[in-house]
Protein backbone atom coordinates (compact mmCIF):
# COMPACT_ATOMS: atom_id res chain seq x y z
CA UNK A 1 0.00 0.00 0.00
CA UNK A 2 1.30 3.43 -0.98
CA UNK A 3 0.06 6.48 0.87
CA UNK A 4 0.60 9.88 -0.70
CA UNK A 5 0.18 13.04 1.33
CA UNK A 6 -0.42 16.16 -0.70
CA UNK A 7 0.45 19.41 1.00
CA UNK A 8 -0.57 22.80 -0.27
CA UNK A 9 1.96 25.56 -0.57
CA UNK A 10 1.71 28.08 2.24
CA UNK A 11 2.60 31.76 2.19
CA UNK A 12 6.13 32.63 1.18
CA UNK A 13 8.47 33.50 3.99
CA UNK A 14 9.78 37.04 3.60
CA UNK A 15 12.77 38.41 5.36
CA UNK A 16 11.98 41.57 7.25
CA UNK A 17 14.86 43.96 7.75
CA UNK A 18 15.35 46.34 10.60
CA UNK A 19 13.64 44.46 13.37
CA UNK A 20 15.73 45.99 16.12
CA UNK A 21 15.91 49.61 15.03
CA UNK A 22 14.57 50.82 18.35
CA UNK A 23 17.33 48.93 20.18
CA UNK A 24 19.95 50.50 17.91
CA UNK A 25 18.61 53.98 18.66
CA UNK A 26 18.64 53.29 22.40
CA UNK A 27 22.25 52.07 22.29
CA UNK A 28 23.27 55.07 20.21
CA UNK A 29 21.68 57.37 22.78
CA UNK A 30 23.77 55.69 25.48
CA UNK A 31 27.02 55.68 23.50
CA UNK A 32 27.00 59.41 22.73
CA UNK A 33 27.46 60.60 26.35
CA UNK A 34 30.10 57.89 26.85
CA UNK A 35 32.04 59.26 23.89
CA UNK A 36 31.81 62.76 25.31
CA UNK A 37 33.15 61.57 28.67
CA UNK A 38 36.05 59.79 26.94
CA UNK A 39 36.91 62.97 25.01
CA UNK A 40 36.82 65.03 28.21
CA UNK A 41 39.08 62.57 30.04
CA UNK A 42 41.49 62.55 27.11
CA UNK A 43 41.66 66.33 27.02
CA UNK A 44 42.07 66.45 30.80
CA UNK A 45 45.03 64.05 30.63
CA UNK A 46 46.56 65.99 27.73
CA UNK A 47 46.17 69.26 29.64
CA UNK A 48 47.63 67.62 32.73
CA UNK A 49 50.66 66.45 30.77
CA UNK A 50 51.17 69.98 29.41
CA UNK A 51 50.87 71.48 32.90
CA UNK A 52 47.68 73.41 32.17
CA UNK A 53 45.41 71.41 34.50
CA UNK A 54 45.55 69.58 37.78
CA UNK A 55 46.66 66.01 38.30
CA UNK A 56 44.81 63.33 36.35
CA UNK A 57 42.60 60.94 38.31
CA UNK A 58 44.27 57.77 36.98
CA UNK A 59 48.02 57.96 37.70
CA UNK A 60 49.18 54.63 36.21
CA UNK A 61 48.09 51.87 33.88
CA UNK A 62 46.59 51.65 30.42
CA UNK A 63 43.97 54.33 31.01
CA UNK A 64 46.53 56.86 32.21
CA UNK A 65 47.37 57.83 28.60
CA UNK A 66 45.47 60.50 26.69
CA UNK A 67 45.77 58.60 23.41
CA UNK A 68 43.73 55.73 24.82
CA UNK A 69 40.90 58.06 25.89
CA UNK A 70 40.78 59.89 22.57
CA UNK A 71 40.79 56.59 20.64
CA UNK A 72 38.02 55.27 22.88
CA UNK A 73 36.05 58.46 22.24
CA UNK A 74 36.44 58.07 18.47
CA UNK A 75 35.35 54.44 18.67
CA UNK A 76 32.26 55.17 20.78
CA UNK A 77 31.35 58.17 18.63
CA UNK A 78 31.67 56.14 15.43
CA UNK A 79 29.57 53.35 16.91
CA UNK A 80 26.88 55.85 17.90
CA UNK A 81 26.86 57.32 14.39
CA UNK A 82 26.51 53.90 12.74
CA UNK A 83 23.74 52.84 15.12
CA UNK A 84 21.89 56.12 14.61
CA UNK A 85 22.12 55.73 10.85
CA UNK A 86 20.84 52.16 11.06
CA UNK A 87 18.02 53.08 13.41
CA UNK A 88 16.76 56.05 11.42
CA UNK A 89 17.16 54.93 7.82
CA UNK A 90 16.04 51.94 5.82
CA UNK A 91 19.41 50.43 5.01
CA UNK A 92 22.69 49.94 6.82
CA UNK A 93 25.45 51.86 5.09
CA UNK A 94 28.80 53.07 6.33
CA UNK A 95 29.76 56.66 5.50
Amino acid sequence: MIVRVRLRRGPRIRRQGGKNRHVALALAALLAPGALMAYVLGLWKLGSDMGLMGAFAIPAGLFSHWQVWIALGFTLHGGALVLNRYGRSGAFRLP
